[in-house]
């Protein structure tokens, strides 16, 4: 498949329990649930991501969570109690493309944003669009936003296993992938510079 684009390989060793829950809420197929590995795929053009997902249900006991085809982009996202199981379909997937882990393209922060004792207004306008937790009048919410998006998941997991910080919202496919956060301050400063070092290491 010399055609295909992989924006993005995003493993995750261990699935936080926030994180896990979030994608239970969203996810249309197998719902993961805490501590499982998981990992996330995007690739251009985006109908390339059915081969990619037949590859990895047939090459391990990986179980389905997503998949996504939207206009540029698909997006897949397998997991499994065992790592070695996710680890065994990523490198099948790999090789079906061609290509090495570190042959991926990079992610990187497109923006940030910290914005502090945020107002009740405004937080009636994030609760209404979140699928997550609550944000609350006077609180700190935290916005992240990366290309390729499938990385944004990497982000959301590192900072909630550095932080108590509330996970409003994740949108992990299309051109980028959007993190938002709330909590106290001080739990929203150490989770937003857990997220944004997750994402440099890769660079």
């Amino acid at each position: 498949m010399s055609d295909t684009q992989l924006r993005a390989y995003c493993f995750l060793d261990t699935m936080q329990p926030q994180f896990a829950s979030f994608q239970a809420t969203i996810s249309q197929g197998y719902l993961p649930i805490a501590e499982q590995a998981s990992l996330f795929v995007e690739v251009a053009p985006g109908m390339q991501i059915q081969r990619l997902l037949d590859v990895a249900c047939k090459s391990t006991a990986v179980m389905p969570g997503m998949l996504i085809v939207e206009r540029a982009f698909g997006m897949l996202e397998i997991h499994h109690p065992d790592q070695g199981e996710v680890r065994q379909a990523g490198a099948a997937i790999l090789e079906s493309v061609g290509l090495e882990e570190s042959g991926v393209q990079k992610p990187k922060v497109a923006t940030s944003s910290i914005i502090r004792k945020i107002t009740d207004y405004h937080t009636m306008l994030i609760n209404r669009t979140r699928h997550g937790a609550m944000l609350l009048g006077g609180q700190t919410l935290y916005i992240l936003e990366v290309e390729p998006a499938a990385y944004i998941h990497l982000a959301a997991n590192e900072a909630e296993k550095a932080s108590l910080v509330n996970l409003l919202e994740l949108r992990g496919y299309g051109a980028f992938g959007r993190l938002f956060l709330g909590g106290e301050e001080a739990d929203v400063v150490v989770a937003a510079e857990a997220a944004e070092a997750a994402i440099k290491s890769l660079g």
